[in-house]
């Protein structure tokens, strides 16, 4: 069990504005962005929802810096507020916060809207305190409407967006979840490949209620021969996934057996007058972790 250290405390506490330090100086044309608007309509109409981030006390100013939350807190003054639930870390480095944490995945935000409905907040507060329309508000909240809990599931941490899921829906459940693992494998959530495994999907792994529209350019026989070389593809990456952990082990292992084996300047000799091309590809093969390493 990991004994990693928490990075803040586990519940806020309220702190006066005056006492929070900004770390920062606002943006030029702050109060004319979307983003401040946003803000500001979310506070005005639902209140505080993100708690503020800052550092600890100092013992002799009592000031707290603020690491994240600057907009925020801006606005909190602006609209009178005395004082903010404050996040207190427990680490005196200084970073940046927006760096170190995870925005909410389009599923979670589908969720604290459900929950804002079941609350009693309606769809046209929960628009105008977000500055989108009512159908955008309702086609989060519609998000999950046909997608089956296991596809959910294994999607609910990823960012994508909400149109995959529209794409999902119009699969059986069974083939739902073969296109989330293989989209979470390829690391690719994304319109563009949802819409590839759309087209792929045999027609009796779908949900008739629409016709799946061919790729233009694209006859009956074509579509077939791209769904049996999509589902060979499928196999094969599946089948190179299980092994994956296993060839890079060999592949490391073999790489610094070449790399030994060329540093020797008795084989390096004899490979250079008699095997000259075997050489300049051990050579590669070599290099290839220190060339891997300079470009990360």
């Amino acid at each position: 069990m990991s004994n990693a250290p928490i990075g803040f405390l586990l519940k806020p506490i309220q702190i006066g504005l005056e006492n929070i330090l900004p770390s920062r100086s606002p943006p030029r044309n702050l109060h004319t962005s979307r983003k401040y608007m946003q803000i500001r309509v979310s506070i005005e109409q639902v209140d505080l929802i993100e708690p503020l981030s800052v550092g600890p006390v100092d013992r002799r100013s009592g000031q707290h810096v603020l690491l994240d939350g600057h907009i925020r807190l801006i606005i909190l003054k602006e609209l009178g507020y005395g004082e903010a639930p404050c996040l207190i870390s427990t680490d005196d480095e200084s970073y940046t916060y927006n760096n170190r944490i995870n925005r909410i995945s389009v599923i979670q935000e589908h969720v604290m809207l459900r929950r804002a409905i079941e609350r009693g907040v309606s769809t046209e507060r929960l628009a105008s305190a977000l500055a989108v329309k009512v159908a955008q508000v309702e086609k989060k909240l519609n998000l999950l409407d046909g997608i089956c809990p296991e596809t959910a599931d294994l999607l609910k941490d990823r960012q994508c967006s909400a149109d995959v899921f529209g794409l999902l829906r119009r699969m059986k459940p069974t083939r739902q979840i073969e296109c989330a693992e293989l989209m979470i494998s390829a690391n690719n959530v994304t319109m563009v490949y949802a819409r590839a495994l759309l087209s792929a999907s045999p027609p009796d792994r779908l949900v008739q209620t629409r016709r799946v529209v061919k790729p233009k350019g694209v006859n009956d026989e074509q579509l077939g021969l791209m769904r049996r070389e999509m589902s060979g593809l499928q196999d094969q990456y599946r089948m190179a996934e299980q092994t994956y952990g296993e060839d890079m082990l060999n592949l490391v292992l073999v790489r610094g057996y070449v790399a030994k084996l060329i540093e020797n300047k008795h084989v390096f000799r004899y490979l250079e007058q008699h095997h000259a091309l075997l050489l300049e590809q051990f050579v590669v093969i070599s290099s290839a972790r220190s060339d891997a390493s300079n470009t990360s």
